[in-house]
């Protein structure tokens, strides 16, 4: 029975993208169509059979119990229905085919341009209620011994001084994935005990982090002091805010993690905390004062606490700071994902292991929708980015094929003849369903 729930669970997050995204889409074609005064017989979200629908003026508008895309039937146009029956006569004032080629190419891309402003909206919408909170990527990183990190040669202790030639004082948060793709090679520059090392990231990088679920092996964990809890021992012995823990006893401290192990190594003894306090305490010349305080930690829920917390940034984003960081979310989650295709379709990664199908965007689906609201429309805005890169590609059925027409007559000034855009559209529907076949078959071996 808790199967049978589970699956559920997967389905209804995963339709409910889908029917999202989906909805955007035809609608881009629907509007366009409609502003250009295009009859438009049929809006459909799902595929047949049908599960309910209505009729309002010309057009029918329907839901689908497929759930795997819907479409927008115009008159006059060659669509996924092969209906060539209108075709025969004159074109209609009405139909799609009577209308200049730049009207039809912007219903064409309609639907494209739509998933790309959801996303964009999305973005925004997502800067402008949680902001963003992060660890600051500052001091010495600490490198997982297994990790693409460490095969590139990075240590425990290194310094980032630049990443693909950007000095990282420039970057907030220099250490996403889009980086690391969209560099190929990715490069880092690093201080390691004030010797300069240059280090290169592998070829097939998008593979290697697909195999550890995107974990780069790098991590920054500053040993310095965000917040001081009112009342607390940190707070009474006084530690401020910016502190830099250096040593607490015997035990030199790199890095946060540190602190807690020595804290609870204590048993709730005093613990003499050294810290050096500076103008400039995230820097590696950070040596303006060091100062020892003796703490001893108060006991809570079981733990050893000093009543201190680690330095987070958080930035928050006015209205039209969260448009302009929603488009850049965009461009940049674009241009990641068209990257990542480019090296799947060149041989650069692996086609079978970087290539996921509904049974893998279920997954990554729930286990979004189980983290929150912020991580469910996160995956629905690069899922809908993700629709609108496949669906331009130049593949006929696809609205990439529609528009490879149209700019072949636009620019001979003369449609291509029926026989071949049917034969194309044909070839077109083919080729999606084997590679639907493929994908949802790999997904299943990759379970």
């Amino acid at each position: 029975m808790s199967f049978i729930a589970n699956m559920f669970s997967y389905v209804g997050w995963v339709l409910l993208a889908i029917m999202i995204l989906v909805f955007v889409h035809e609608l881009g074609h629907f509007l366009f169509a409609k502003l250009f005064k295009m009859r438009v017989d049929k809006f459909s979200v799902g595929f047949p059979p049908k599960v309910l629908g209505f009729t309002r003026g010309d057009t029918e508008y329907v839901l689908g119990l497929t759930p795997l895309g819907g479409y927008v039937k115009i008159a006059g146009m060659v669509d996924e229905s092969m209906d060539t029956e209108e075709l025969a006569s004159e074109p209609q004032e009405h139909e799609f085919r009577a209308k200049p080629v730049w009207q039809r190419i912007l219903v064409i891309t309609g639907g494209v341009l739509f998933n790309i402003i959801l996303a964009a909206i999305i973005f925004a919408g997502l800067k402008a209620t949680y902001g963003e909170m992060y660890v600051p990527s500052m001091g010495p990183v600490r490198v997982d011994s297994a990790s693409i990190a460490y095969d590139m040669g990075i240590r425990t202790g290194d310094r980032v001084v630049a990443v693909n030639g950007t000095d990282v004082s420039e970057s907030r948060a220099f250490f996403g994935i889009q980086e690391m793709l969209l560099a190929d090679p990715l490069r880092l520059v690093l201080d390691r005990n004030g010797q300069s090392v240059d280090v290169e990231g592998p070829d097939d990088m998008m593979t290697r982090l697909n195999r550890t679920e995107g974990r780069f092996g790098i991590s920054f964990d500053p040993a310095v002091v965000g917040s001081v809890v009112e009342d607390s021992p940190a707070a009474e012995a006084g530690l401020q805010e910016g502190d830099r823990i250096v040593a607490v006893d015997s035990m030199d401290i790199h890095f946060w993690s540190d602190i807690s192990a020595a804290v609870v190594a204590s048993d709730g003894n005093p613990v003499r905390v050294a810290v050096v306090r500076s103008s400039n305490p995230y820097g590696p010349d950070a040596v303006s004062r060091t100062i020892e305080f003796i703490i001893t930690p108060e006991e809570t829920n079981g733990s050893w606490l000093l009543g201190i917390s680690q330095v987070l940034d958080f930035r928050e984003f006015g209205p039209v700071e969260a448009v302009g960081a929603g488009i850049t979310d965009t461009w940049v989650n674009t241009r990641l994902i068209a990257t990542s295709l480019k090296r799947v379709f060149s041989g650069q990664d692996d086609f079978r292991e970087n290539v996921g199908g509904p049974v893998m965007i279920a997954r990554a689906t729930k286990e979004a929708a189980d983290r929150g609201a912020p991580f469910f429309w996160n995956i629905v805005a690069v899922l809908s980015i993700t629709l609108a890169i496949i669906n331009i590609m130049p593949i006929p059925a696809l609205d990439g094929g529609h528009l490879m027409f149209l700019i072949y007559e636009g620019i001979v000034r003369k449609e291509p003849s029926l026989k071949v855009r049917m034969v194309m559209q044909q070839i077109g529907m083919v080729i999606l369903l084997l590679f639907m076949v493929f994908v949802i078959f790999n997904d299943f071996l990759k379970l």
